[in-house]
C-alpha cells in the first residue's frame, strides 16, 4: 500500500463472517477535490449524467455519490495510487462531441479495444483524470483504477478488508466488483504519491 493513502470507510460493506466470506454492497462514495463544489457539482451533473440529491457538496450518479471538498487540489489524480475513475456511456462518439463542443481537456480519443470496448480518456477542470467507456453491460459510474507495485497483492488486500465480488471485467481484467462499480488496480513501477489533498483525495 506504499504511497497511497485513501479513507477506506468509503466501502459500504456488509461483512457475513469473517473477511474471506464478505459481500459488499454498492459502492457508496468517492471524495473529489475542487475550488468550489457548486462548479465541481455542476461539472458533473453537465457532462458526466450525475444528479442533485439535495446537497450543496455532492451529486449522484446510480446508488454512488461524488462528494467535494472545497479547495485547491495539491495535484492531479495521475502520479496517487488513484489513476482515474471510470463513466460508461450508451453512444461514446456522442458523448465525445458535446465534450469537444464544451472546451473539456481531451487526453487520448476513442478507440476501441478489441474483445472490451470504446474508450477514451479527458481530464475534468481539477485535474481527475476520466476514462469514458462505452460499456453497455455497466452504464453510469464504471470503475475506479488504481496503480500498485503489486496489484494481485492489493487486490486481494481490498477484498481480504472490504469484500466485494472477485469478477473479470469482460473476462480479461481482474478486479473486485461493488454492485455495478469495478474496483480494478494496474501495475505501476516506482512511488506513488498519497491521494489525500489531489483532485482524487479518497475512495
Amino acid at each position: 500500500m506504499t504511497g497511497r493513502l485513501f479513507a477506506l470507510s468509503a466501502f459500504l460493506v456488509a461483512l457475513v463472517g469473517s473477511p474471506a466470506i464478505a459481500t459488499a454492497t454498492d459502492y457508496h462514495h468517492v471524495h473529489l477535490v475542487a475550488p468550489s463544489r457548486a462548479d465541481a457539482k455542476e461539472w458533473y451533473m453537465t457532462h458526466m449524467g450525475c444528479t442533485d440529491y439535495g446537497r450543496p457538496d455532492a451529486c449522484q450518479i446510480g446508488s454512488t455519490y461524488i462528494i467535494f471538498f472545497e479547495r485547491e487540489p495539491t495535484g492531479p489524480s495521475v502520479g496517487s495510487g488513484v489513476d482515474h475513475i471510470g463513466f460508461s456511456f450508451e453512444d461514446l462518439d456522442a458523448k465525445m462531441a458535446s465534450f469537444e463542443a464544451a472546451g473539456i481537456k481531451i487526453l487520448n480519443p476513442v478507440r476501441e479495444i478489441s474483445g472490451l470496448f470504446k474508450l477514451a480518456f479527458i481530464e475534468d477542470p481539477w485535474g481527475t483524470k476520466i476514462e469514458v467507456v462505452e460499456d453497455h453491460e455497466w452504464l453510469g459510474f464504471h470503475h475506479i483504477h488504481l496503480r500498485s507495485p503489486d496489484p494481485a497483492v492489493a487486490l486481494s488486500w481490498y477484498w481480504d478488508m472490504f469484500g466485494g465480488e472477485r469478477d473479470q471485467l469482460k473476462g480479461r481484467i481482474s478486479g473486485l466488483r461493488y454492485g455495478t462499480v469495478w474496483l480494478l488496480i494496474a501495475q505501476h513501477e516506482g512511488e506513488l504519491a498519497p491521494t489525500e489533498g489531489r483532485a482524487f483525495d479518497h475512495l
